[in-house]
């Protein structure tokens, strides 16, 4: 036998075992269920089974409806909240890039609440609280005034009443 025609069985040889292997130990994977691989914890419950996907994280309740099991998702608050989490940033930073376009020094006239803040020179932030114009001083007094009035005929009516009774 030529060492080449050796060699070239030997080869053979060794791809067929290599075959063989990778053969057999797909086979085995493929026949096993999930759960003997650890993707699926079940935890027995009163009316069911509680299962615990390894590689996803989803939680399904399985119960037997008398023609076979059946698996529900349970909801994931977790997610739905992340979610909110998420629509809530993207929302924040939508308003913020609205409220940089429309520039420092913008007249407020559309009757919003007053700002809350104006950046200074040293990234401070002041507080600008509108002040009360006369006509609302004007009001306010004479509702000081009527609340007053009011109080005093209240007291006299009280020192005129002889039972004690008003």
């Amino acid at each position: 036998m030529s060492p080449v025609t050796s060699r070239l069985k030997g080869l053979a040889s060794l791809a067929a075992i290599l075959l063989w292997f990778a053969g057999s130990s797909g086979a085995k994977a493929e026949s096993r269920p999930d759960t003997e691989n650890g993707r699926y914890t079940l935890s027995q419950t009163a009316d069911g089974f509680i299962r615990l996907d390894t590689r996803t994280g989803a939680v399904s309740t399985c119960r037997s409806n008398g023609k076979g099991w059946s698996c529900y998702a349970v909801p994931d608050e977790r997610k739905a909240m992340d979610d909110e989490i998420g629509r809530l940033q993207a929302e924040n930073e939508r308003l913020r890039a609205q409220l940089a376009s429309r520039g420092p020094d913008t007249d407020d006239t559309t009757g919003d609440a007053p700002k809350s803040g104006t950046p200074k020179a040293d990234g401070e932030r002041r507080l600008e609280i509108p002040l009360p114009s006369d006509h609302d001083i004007d009001r306010v007094m004479a509702f000081v005034e009527r609340v007053w009035q009011r109080l005093i005929e209240m007291a006299n009516r009280i020192q005129k009443d002889p039972s004690g009774k008003i």
